[in-house]
């Protein structure tokens, strides 16, 4: 029961930020198509951020009127949604609509948003709801969330998204003087994008199926603690007692069985084996923090999701591309993989030390400065033509996206031993974090174009 319930955690977990993780992934694909070509992944961030009203509701509604929606119809209605849109998208993405005179993916933005909704609702949805079970099944389902920017990753690579080569492109060029006209041709170095091994059309349903995942997992992890109950109930006349339970003491009163019997009593009738535990030293489940610590906790959850979600992914692409187009893939990629590595870390080597998780918050704030650093410097960034420039900005890259997504793993684990509105309100603030980075970034990328695009394959920067 236990593999079971870690499989179906891990599931559901993977349908929290598939959808949007699958349209960054998609991008190099997309941007070849639709018309804001490069300008397309600052409007898929300030997108996203919009559909933070989905979230904000839910908060306000769990602040202002307590039980007033149903957490399990509200997490049934959003992945529907989310299964829907995604196969809408397969067919209708590359439909546009002129817009003050201009070609806009509108079908593309809409259905952008309809997943964005989704994904930002589950941060104050799924979350809590794994509140109802064992605090290692947490761990579990961020794991799952890792996994849903690594799977559509590794699609992406399969399906080579955005692969491309220099090739030499001959141009014809018309030169006139006095009475004679001279036709001569001019040689230049120009980007070739190969076709991809399947369609765009075949990606999306895919990340249809594995929101179709997430609904099936949840469909069966609403049922799993009545099967406990049953179990429970029925082993204690046996005198058997459940360890598992026994190492949770925060769920013994939710999980107790109608006979009356307590999860952590001896196999004999004895005192309970926890009590002689609570003597000696403190559980973890049971740590109280200050009002000083608890705004330190939610400080670190807004800066750094405003970091992971809106400031750093509205800049990827220029710092990465001027080093090629392999060294973006890679660090798309790897970065993706650095995240449910991270939350296999946690899981076998978990700290609840704030002091820790702020000092790998400032390693990956160090790290992303880098990523911002070479972004601002494009097109020509630092050991550009060097392969240690290369390793370094992908290393960068993931060591950044790793260390950050560590802090949201053990920080989440924190507050799943405080309450279930602690969990929400981490939700909802991760939310806000990540809107005001994407607001800090949209004008800076979209109005002042403060970044310079590059084309690796006609830079001319000096060496």
């Amino acid at each position: 029961m236990a593999l079971l319930t870690h499989l179906l955690a891990c599931a559901f977990g993977t349908g929290s930020w598939a959808a949007v993780n699958g349209l960054w992934v998609e991008l190099p694909l997309l941007v070849t198509e639709l018309p804001e070509q490069w300008y397309l992944p600052s409007y898929i961030t300030i997108i996203i951020q919009l559909a933070n009203v989905g979230p904000l509701l839910v908060a306000l509604l769990h602040r202002l009127k307590p039980g007033l929606l149903s957490e399990v119809a509200v997490i049934y209605t959003v992945v529907a949604v989310g299964v829907l849109a995604c196969l809408l998208l397969a067919f209708l993405w590359r439909v546009t609509s002129p817009i003050a005179g201009a070609p806009h993916s509108t079908a593309f933005f809409g259905l952008a948003f309809c997943l964005a909704l989704v994904d930002c609702t589950s941060s104050v949805t799924f979350l809590p709801f794994m509140a109802r079970l064992q605090p290692r099944y947490v761990t579990t389902f961020f794991m799952g969330e890792g996994l849903s920017g690594f799977i559509p990753a590794l699609v992406a690579l399969a399906q080579g998204a955005g692969i491309a080569r220099c090739v030499n492109a001959t141009r014809g060029a018309n030169v006139t003087g006095g009475n004679h006209t001279a036709e001569g041709s001019q040689v230049q170095m120009e980007t070739q994008y190969l076709p991809a091994n399947f369609s765009t059309l075949v990606f999306f349903l895919l990340l249809a199926t594995m929101m179709g995942a997430c609904l099936v997992a949840f469909f069966f992890l609403t049922r799993l603690p009545t099967a406990w109950e049953l179990s429970r109930q029925n082993l204690c006349p046996s005198d058997i007692t459940l360890h598992s339970f026994r190492e949770i003491p925060g769920d013994g009163p939710r999980l107790a069985g109608r006979g009356g019997c307590s999860a952590v009593d001896s196999p004999r009738g004895g005192k309970p084996a926890s009590s002689k535990k609570g003597a000696d030293q403190p559980d973890p489940e049971k740590v109280s923090y200050s009002l000083a610590k608890f705004a330190f906790i939610y400080l670190l959850v807004a800066w750094v999701n405003s970091l992971t979600n809106g400031i750093l992914p509205s800049v990827q692409a220029y710092s990465c591309l001027p080093y090629g187009n392999m060294a973006y893939h890679l660090a798309a990629t790897l970065s993706s993989m650095a995240n449910p590595l991270a939350c296999t870390v946690a899981m076998f080597l978990p700290s609840r030390s704030l002091a820790l998780l702020g000092a790998l918050s400032m390693a990956g704030t160090g790290f992303g400065a880098y990523n911002m650093a070479m972004a601002v410097m494009s097109p020509c960034p630092l050991l550009q033509h060097s392969g240690w420039g290369h390793a370094v900005i992908v290393l960068s890259w993931v060591l950044f996206i790793g260390s950050l997504s560590y802090v949201k793993v053990m920080i989440g684990v924190i507050l799943r031993s405080q309450s279930h509105g602690a969990l929400v309100w981490y939700g909802a603030v991760e939310q806000l974090g990540s809107l005001a980075g994407a607001l800090i970034m949209f004008p800076l990328v979209n109005v002042y174009s403060f970044f310079q695009s590059a084309d690796y394959c006609s830079l001319r920067c000096p060496v």
